[in-house]
């Protein structure tokens, strides 16, 4: 039976850290919208507070994330145990991308490790806290973070990798415009 919490607890926080991937949900306002599901790993994970948490995000091949939070700020992050306990946590809130060079970037920066390819960091609102069982995941053994990104980035220059961001991630797949839309008008 899932539990709620109005904020983080030092037990959420405690779970969340160990764990070494976490699901980002974000959804746009239309029911024609497609609903967006991404697992991240990198250690790219930060509780600010007991309602306040941010991730790093890396350049990749879309920005749902960034479209729905700036259409609507709805943002859910799960956690699950592949390991131990079952156990299964969400935060539920309202998000919004940083982007580099704009206010409180340099601030929430100072929590992670940022690489040439950081896109921008997510922070979020936390307002709901949820936790429930996670009797049917299964056991998985972390094995270590892949390097595929970062091989991808390092054979590109600062310059090839903001026209990657000014092709990819400037509308989401629904057409949405995201804070990499805006910034380039």
């Amino acid at each position: 039976m899932g539990k709620f919490f109005d904020s983080i607890q030092p037990a959420h926080k405690a779970f969340a850290e160990k764990q070494h991937i976490f699901f980002v949900a974000t959804a746009p306002l239309s029911k024609d919208g497609r609903i967006n599901l991404s697992p991240k790993g990198m250690d790219s994970f930060c509780i600010l507070s007991e309602s306040k948490v941010a991730y790093m995000d890396v350049i990749g091949s879309g920005n749902e994330t960034s479209a729905h939070t700036l259409e609507n700020g709805r943002i859910t992050f799960m956690f699950c145990a592949f390991d131990g306990p079952p156990n299964i946590l969400r935060f539920y809130g309202k998000g919004r991308a940083v982007l580099p060079d704009t206010e409180g970037w340099s601030e929430l920066a100072a929590h992670f490790t940022i690489y040439p390819s950081t896109r921008q960091i997510i922070v979020a609102d936390i307002d709901m806290v949820q936790t429930s069982c996670g009797f049917g995941v299964p056991f998985y053994d972390y094995v270590g973070e892949r390097t595929f990104h970062f091989d991808w980035a390092s054979k590109k220059s600062v310059e090839s990798l903001s026209d990657y961001v000014s092709e990819k991630n400037t509308v989401s797949v629904d057409g949405l415009p995201t804070d990499w839309g805006l910034k380039e008008k």
